[in-house]
């Protein structure tokens, strides 16, 4: 079902899940702070979004300095808050339909950067409307973040928000480019430029805490079963964290279960070492001559 089909019950559920996550964003912001526990961040995160009645629609990733994305702590991670450049990304879902959202919270002294990927934020949203192309979004966010005498990280972009899934049509590109399609009346999609002063192109490294279903099949080992029936009921086909499995030795399992290709994994997505990150991200639904963004305290 592409979003432009969808009932005017399912984007309030859009709009709900929008609602509760700017709530939680700006909490969980104003509890990072030099010697705060990521786990305690994340958990707490994870928790507020239960209360307010959603469901987390990812693991709250938590991405440091030259980290942009996938980021998130492990099970009985020890890791704190120090001087540095910190990505809160969190999504939120309510019966399967999605918002997701981005802020940066700087404990470095690195304002500008921080700003960059804020203001390309808003040029980018201010040109939202049926009809206008990806490219000339990314193109907007680009102007910005060069403007400021840094890169856009060109190898994310911002994306579609589907029922279930988290990455869906249309890719938001953080550049301008030729290719790309025209957003249509009740398109709902996530932009979120990310603004470096480093290469502008992020990859893989060897952490991997997030994984998603990736094809239902039968396993014979009994923790992997148990995994897999926890994964299927509880996730479906969105993101979940390590941590969230309830059953010994859950790394391992997962291992099992990747090797079995039941579930495939996201790896930290950074930049070079010494280089920071910052990212800003809303949720918006297209209109006729704008755009409405769920993301927004109202």
């Amino acid at each position: 079902m592409s979003s432009v089909d969808l009932t005017e019950e399912q984007y309030e559920k859009h709009r709900e899940a929008g609602e509760i996550l700017a709530e939680v964003r700006d909490e969980a912001a104003d509890r990072v702070d030099v010697g705060v526990a990521h786990l305690e961040v994340a958990e707490w995160a994870e928790e507020r979004i239960r209360e307010l009645g959603g469901e987390p629609a990812f693991p709250v990733n938590i991405s440091v300095d030259h980290e942009a994305a996938h980021a998130t702590p492990g099970v009985d991670d020890d890791a704190t808050f120090g001087e540095e450049m910190i990505n809160l990304d969190i999504g939120v879902h309510v019966d399967g339909w999605l918002a997701d959202t981005a802020i940066t919270v700087d404990l470095s002294g690195h304002d500008e950067l921080a700003e960059a990927s804020v203001e390309a934020l808003e040029a980018a949203i201010d040109v939202v409307e049926a009809g206008v192309h990806t490219g000339e979004i990314g193109a907007e966010i680009e102007s910005v973040i060069d403007g400021y005498g840094f890169n856009p990280v060109v190898n994310l972009t911002g994306h579609g928000l589907g029922h279930w899934e988290q990455h869906t049509e249309p890719n938001i590109p953080n550049r301008g480019v030729d290719t790309g399609t025209e957003l249509e009346v009740g398109d709902v999609v996530a932009i979120e430029p990310f603004a470096t002063d480093g290469t502008g192109k992020v990859s893989e490294g060897a952490s991997e805490e997030i994984f998603a279903l990736e094809h239902e099949r039968s396993v014979r080992n009994r923790q992997a079963r148990q995994a897999l029936e926890q994964i299927t009921e509880e996730f479906r086909t969105l993101p979940f964290a390590t941590r969230w499995l309830d059953v010994d030795r859950a790394e391992m399992t997962l291992r099992r279960l990747k090797q079995q290709g039941v579930v495939h994994g996201y790896p930290v997505l950074q930049e070079e070492e010494g280089r920071l990150v910052s990212q800003k991200e809303h949720t918006v639904i297209v209109t006729e001559d704008g755009c409405e963004v769920t993301t927004r305290p109202r």
